[in-house]
């Protein structure tokens, strides 16, 4: 049998950050230092698992994915299937495998490990295995301040590997440290000292020191020790009690620049140490809850060929700061914003399926007689007049330019006032695109600024969650 492991990988974390001092300075209370992300109030674990698989895919070949694993604490839906809209958003085939992981934080070790077995099994030659979270913590909290929201995703393959899959150990075990009910917009959990001790620091020694007994290695062995953590002091800890050197061996955290990503926070810091690795490095993942997973991989000569990808680093070099908590709870929903008058429509679910090619996977048409590409799909070819004569080519790729656009100061959310509709170019072809811009500072945004695709959440009714793609710019920062 050849070496599986991980043929791709890509990270995505949302343009806005908060600083821990902003919700510190609400509720008089110290901060934890740093600042969070958080998704724009058209992000949800959707699309970020979409941006992430998105950027992990640049460049290959979509039509090779046989396999969707979406892991997320927070599916857009409690009963349809998330991997679903995650796979047509990415245009990939319709003859796939797509399943959800949840309910927990290791759904994103869970899904890594079932797709290392289908492809291991040969059931499936490649899989996409996407994370995302936007976990919720109680006001006040320093779950609040802790978490943060983001996505990774890896593709598993036999083909072109960046790191080889050495092999795992798992454990299990029912306590009651975190958890959240059906009915719960909160993550609750129980007393610290119990649920560091006893649950995260133990469980994480146990299945550490299980991987490396299983295959005969010690600490030193190990090149980078990848291992979410509750906060800064427990990881520190946890890495002196295993034996790793903290200087060169302890993986960054990410939890003072974005915070704890939930059921995505392990598979973004393995392809932060991915992407900082080189052949022949051994990485050693575990991830806690309810017990524990570890994983050990093995890095090869693939991860110094050119990367087509943006790295995480990019993500966190382009940051748009949220000065106003109330602003940082409308975009959590945890207070109602006014809708514009675009978001009064009444959706309907016959329409959505009939036209989800455009809507969903950002189809044009191509005329067979002329050439000319067109957005949404046309029967009729808008410059030589042909009816049904067309294909049918994916866009969401283009990158291009803004031709026009206007400030609606009256169409946006309350949270959001100003709409940037825009006209743009986009793609070789000059597709003329119709929609909104996200991710900008309105008062920033001209005529011939360089714009790219993101599929966004547009509004909600009748019971149903609304997307379709916008326009934002490519290179982004300042404040809001």
């Amino acid at each position: 049998m050849d070496k599986i492991g991980i043929g791709l990988c890509g990270s995505y974390i949302p343009i806005y950050r908060l600083d821990r001092k902003t919700v510190a300075e609400i509720w008089g209370r110290g901060s934890i230092g740093g600042e969070r992300s958080v998704a724009n109030n058209d992000e949800d674990s959707a699309t970020m698992a979409v941006e992430a698989s998105a950027n992990c895919l640049k460049g290959s070949a979509r039509d090779e994915i046989e396999g969707l694993y979406f892991a997320t604490t927070s599916p857009v839906y409690q009963e349809k299937l998330n991997a679903t809209l995650v796979a047509t958003a990415l245009d990939l085939k319709r003859e796939i495998t797509t399943l959800d992981f949840g309910n927990s934080l290791r759904a994103g070790t869970g899904a890594l490990k079932a797709a290392f077995d289908s492809v291991k099994s040969g059931s499936m030659k490649n899989v996409l295995v996407a994370a995302a979270d936007c976990r919720v913590g109680y006001p006040r909290s320093d779950q609040e301040q802790a978490f943060g929201d983001g996505a990774a995703a890896v593709v598993v393959s036999q083909e072109n590997i960046l790191a080889t899959f050495e092999g795992s150990y798992s454990i299990s075990n029912e306590m009651y440290d975190v958890w959240r009910n059906p009915e719960d917009t909160y993550v609750r959990t129980w007393e610290s000292r119990f649920i560091l001790g006893e649950g995260y620091t133990n469980h994480m020694v146990e299945v550490v020191k299980g991987i490396l007994k299983k295959y005969n290695l010690e600490p030193k062995d190990i090149t980078k020790a990848v291992m979410p953590a509750p906060n800064a002091r427990t990881y520190k800890g946890l890495i002196q009690k295993l034996g790793f050197d903290a200087e060169t061996q302890a993986q960054d955290p990410l939890l003072s620049s974005v915070g704890h990503c939930g059921a995505a926070h392990s598979l973004l810091m393995l392809v932060s140490a991915l992407e900082d690795s080189a052949p022949g490095d051994t990485l050693l993942l575990a991830n806690y809850a309810d017990g524990a997973d570890a994983m050990l991989f093995k890095v090869t000569d693939e991860i110094k060929k050119e990367k087509r990808y943006r790295r995480l680093k990019d993500y966190l070099d382009q940051t748009m700061m949220l000065t106003s908590y109330a602003r940082f709870l409308s975009y959590k929903g945890l207070v109602e914003a006014v809708p514009g008058e675009p978001f009064r429509l009444i959706p309907s679910a016959t329409v959505t399926w009939r036209d989800r090619n455009s809507v969903i996977r950002c189809h044009g048409s191509k005329c067979l007689e002329c050439g000319t590409l067109s957005f949404p799909i046309q029967r009729i070819c808008p410059n030589c007049d042909s009816k049904d004569n067309f294909e049918e080519t994916a866009i969401s790729d283009f990158e291009g330019s803004v031709f026009t656009f206007t400030l609606d100061n009256l169409a946006g959310r309350s949270d959001d006032p100003v709409v940037v509709q825009t006209i743009a170019d986009m793609g070789e072809e000059k597709v003329r695109f119709y929609g909104m811009m996200t991710d900008c500072v309105p008062s920033e945004v001209k005529i011939g600024m360089p714009v790219g695709f993101t599929f966004r959440k547009i509004y909600d009714g009748s019971g149903m969650h609304n997307y379709f793609w916008k326009l934002r710019p490519l290179h982004t920062g300042g404040n809001e």
